[in-house]
């Protein structure tokens, strides 16, 4: 799909969320942070998160929610999609991150917010009915996302060369 000469460019950075339509796409830049992207095919609609812990602090000030914790990031979510008057099951769900930047050290042990990051995501999936469609996660590099909401594409380049569609 040609993509529109209109185009809004979103770049999230950590903690970040934004949800939207058509003719926009949305972009960040992961390390041991997750991404999660929804698309609606029918509607074109859906968004991306960046975060950055599996969970935030057991005592937090009033204030609503903060994207920088799964928990709160799929509450974002789960909220524009009550708005959009759409069900979870209709989206397409793709995750990606957890990678370690811990100099060529990959992610291991129960301690490892990576691991723990990519646990999350796929367990607030599962419990809210979304289908993960594509992934990819782990290893040792960053990522750079990029999600068009005009088609669904999502965009995965890795490290300083490899780049490939999800």
């Amino acid at each position: 799909m040609r993509t529109p000469l209109d185009v809004l460019e979103v770049f999230l950075n950590p903690g970040d969320f934004y949800f939207g339509a058509d003719r926009t796409r949305i972009s960040t830049l992961l390390g041991s942070c997750v991404a999660i992207t929804l698309w609606h095919p029918q509607k074109l609609l859906g968004g991306m998160c960046h975060f950055l812990l599996p969970a935030g602090p057991s005592r937090r000030p009033q204030g609503g929610l903060d994207g920088r914790y799964a928990e709160d990031a799929m509450q974002m979510f789960l909220r524009e999609i009550r708005a959009a008057g759409t069900r979870p099951a209709e989206y397409r769900m793709k995750i990606f991150g957890g990678g370690s930047m811990n100099a060529g050290e990959a992610p291991s042990g129960p301690e490892s917010i990576p691991l723990q990051n990519v646990a999350k995501g796929r367990e607030l999936a599962a419990r809210h009915g979304f289908r993960v469609e594509g992934a990819d996660m782990g290893g040792t590099q960053h990522r750079y996302i990029m999600l068009d909401l005009w088609s669904g594409d999502v965009w995965v380049r890795r490290g300083p060369s490899s780049s490939r569609r999800r």
